[in-house]
């Protein structure tokens, strides 16, 4: 499908119209089937139209920073979560994690802190479970 801006010859209306392509326009303009809405003259031309784009990457940006809140609202409700029920560590995570895990004197308490994923992957080989989660430091937007 193709959009034209015609113009009527006679009293200068400008009008807009589809057409299936530029031949069918031409067709129907060579059997007199285009007549002007208002004198009904067929004498019709068409001009030049700048084509209706979408602007799909401003779309799609948009959809994609509204996901993007919305993850990040999601990661900061489990961050609040973690910090209210959970002992925070920092870097001592793997050696805490080990102190619970091996010794059965402590009590089985949740903890959240800091390591590499070569420890992670270190205390899962050890049978001691762990998750990692991204973490949104609370001065980013």
């Amino acid at each position: 499908m193709i959009k034209y801006k015609l113009t009527c010859k006679n009293c200068s209306n400008v009008f807009d119209s589809w057409f299936a392509s530029s031949k069918e326009f031409e067709k129907l303009k060579r059997l007199k089937y285009l007549n002007c809405q208002n004198c009904k003259s067929t004498n019709i031309e068409k001009s030049l139209m700048s084509p209706n784009l979408l602007n799909t990457k401003k779309d799609t940006k948009f959809i994609t920073n509204k996901k993007i809140k919305k993850i990040k609202n999601k990661i900061k409700e489990y961050q609040q979560f973690i910090k209210k029920n959970f002992h925070y560590v920092g870097d001592n995570f793997t050696y805490e994690a080990r102190s619970i895990h091996y010794n059965n004197k402590n009590e089985k308490k949740g903890i959240y802190g800091n390591a590499t994923q070569d420890e992670v992957q270190e205390l899962k080989e050890e049978g001691i479970e762990t998750e990692t989660i991204p973490w949104i430091n609370d001065n980013e937007n």
